[in-house]
């Protein structure tokens, strides 16, 4: 092809590409072997089959003066299209059979994870490490509004990925809050149902560092499709680092739960908090979508009894189910910095606030 860029049309044939990918764990790359060994036998069976037919229909016609055999059955053929299939089948179950008992191999890891999927984003905690947070698409809402160009990743970002190391067996413990999910990575092979109540198992051991994206492949309500996955793998070192960094940052965390703040700084916090956390539903100004989800701006909650505000932010609400319990989900001084911001935002003008210690008393005592 002349004036054509070859490395964009490879580009734009990997795009438009229908197959699946190699991945990059031993264990994708013996599933996408084995799904290509199937695929070009089904191929030869088809070539032979319709090759058969089609040398039947035209050598054998009517036209040419060929008569129908006249025969009720035969022992011979029923036998060879019964053991022939039955062979092809035993065939292509060994070495789907030795891939499959890999797959389900969760013995000697080295790191467990515990995956939980909410509406709509994803919890990671390790293990023994004392360190969890949350994993949040963070493509910019101009963007999923059409009003801004899309990025290379668009709706395959988030604000923390889950990170693991190079070279380890790492085991996922699947499971859900609410609805089911499903967590689902091509490159590394994994797909396993999120479900309430129940714990999935998956692993991987991704031999070289990089980025792998992907998705929630379950129907689990009406922001399913912004509900991404990114695993990066780091080299050993580089993970020990993170790991101790994050473990700071708990330690930090709950240092500042016991912390005093002022009300400046639980204001400032807050609206971040929002932004990022509530906005979504009840609208940068505090105005909700009418039917939908209620408004924050002049509402019986934000301008009520501060017991009833921290009671629907922690545990969310049975009335409206579309209002998650956010208690598991932000820290305690999340909680009381968007608790403050929403009861002084949008001309509420409360005057007051709550600081982390209460939402942490309120947590542990209901009240």
């Amino acid at each position: 092809m002349v004036g054509v860029n070859s490395t964009a049309l490879a580009e734009e044939v990997e795009r438009w590409g229908v197959n699946m990918p190699v991945g990059v764990t031993q264990v994708s790359r013996e599933t996408y072997g084995l799904h290509m060994d199937i695929f070009w036998w089904c191929v030869g069976i088809g070539v032979v089959v319709f090759g058969v037919m089609f040398y039947t229909m035209i050598v054998h016609r009517k036209s040419n003066g060929a008569k129908a055999s006249n025969f009720h059955e035969s022992t011979t053929l029923e036998i060879i299209w019964t053991v022939v299939p039955f062979l092809i089948l035993i065939i292509m179950a060994i070495p789907a059979t030795k891939t499959l008992l890999k797959i389900y191999d969760f013995s000697e890891t080295d790191m467990d994870i515990v995956v939980t999927g909410y509406q709509w984003k994803w919890k990671y905690e390790y293990l023994g490490e004392e360190v969890s947070f949350f994993s949040s698409l963070s493509t910019p809402r101009e963007q999923i509004d059409n009003l801004a160009p899309k990025g290379p990743n668009y709706l395959l970002e988030v604000d923390e990925p889950l990170i693991i190391p190079t070279g380890k067996k790492v085991r996922f413990l699947i499971t859900a809050n609410d609805v089911i999910h499903a967590w689902w990575v091509p490159d590394l092979a994994v797909k396993r149902d999120a479900i309430p109540g129940y714990v999935n198992e998956s692993w991987t051991i991704v031999d070289e560092p990089g980025v792998f994206r992907g998705q929630c492949a379950e129907l689990c309500g009406k922001d399913h499709g912004f509900m991404p996955i990114v695993v990066k793998a780091l080299p050993q070192d580089e993970f020990d680092q993170w790991l101790q960094t994050k473990k700071a940052e708990a330690a930090t965390l709950r240092a500042l739960t016991e912390k005093e703040f002022t009300f400046d700084e639980l204001y400032s916090q807050g609206e971040a908090v929002y932004n990022r956390v509530c906005a979504a539903c009840h609208q940068v100004n505090g105005a909700g979508v009418a039917g939908v989800f209620p408004a924050i701006k002049g509402s019986a909650i934000a301008t009520g009894q501060m017991a009833a505000h921290l009671d629907i932010i922690v545990n969310g609400s049975k009335k409206n189910p579309a209002m998650a319990a956010f208690g598991p989900q932000l820290s305690e001084v999340d909680i009381a910095s968007v608790i403050t911001f929403q009861r002084n935002a949008f001309g509420n003008n409360m005057g007051d606030s709550v600081q982390p210690i209460d939402v942490l008393k309120f947590k542990q005592g209901g009240q």
